[in-house]
């Protein structure tokens, strides 16, 4: 079996959860040209040790992330995400914020997940339409931005073979 990099280019976001109903009767809702975000970090504590002058350990601290950053041509027809943002970033909060999971998904060329990296607790904290611009030829872009609980990418595939003899090491 021969093995290439995945190209980056092919890909998909799905809601999971109440409301992956309502995104799957809008077609535009899987459709981004670009997702950033997926990325966590663990940060790092330095410790000193008493009566130890050459180093200090090294302890994890608190895993980081960024927001989830979703952009795509602006959807004038009706979009579940977009109306979901609209409504969480502009509400009083006198009703409760509806959260949800989102999966980004990599496709493979025959559109089977090569990857898919899991946001558990998602909810638009930002969008952005525009700008609006007589002077320039663009196609009219809109940010959904997304806060979250947890990330995890969950690989699929032959890599998810290796799940379980890495969690054998550290366990």
């Amino acid at each position: 079996m021969t093995l290439y990099p995945a190209v980056g280019f092919f890909f998909t976001v799905r809601v999971v959860g109440s409301a992956a109903n309502l995104q799957s009767q809008t077609g535009a809702d899987g459709s981004f040209q670009e997702v950033s975000g997926l990325e966590a970090q663990r940060d790092v504590e330095s410790v000193k040790v008493g009566g130890v002058n050459d180093y200090t350990l090294q302890l994890p601290g608190v895993t980081k992330s960024p927001n989830l950053v979703l952009r795509r041509g602006y959807v004038s027809a009706a979009s579940f995400l977009s109306e979901w943002a609209a409504q969480t970033v502009g509400s009083d909060l006198s009703q409760p914020i509806l959260t949800q999971g989102l999966d980004v998904q990599l496709l493979g060329p025959d559109q089977s997940p090569l990857a898919v990296w899991r946001f558990s607790g998602a909810w638009p904290v930002r969008w952005v339409t525009g700008p609006l611009d007589a002077m320039k030829n663009e196609v009219l872009t809109e940010v959904l931005e997304f806060a979250y609980a947890t990330v995890k990418r969950a690989p699929q595939g032959g890599a998810q073979s290796m799940v379980g003899q890495v969690s054998a090491l550290i366990g």
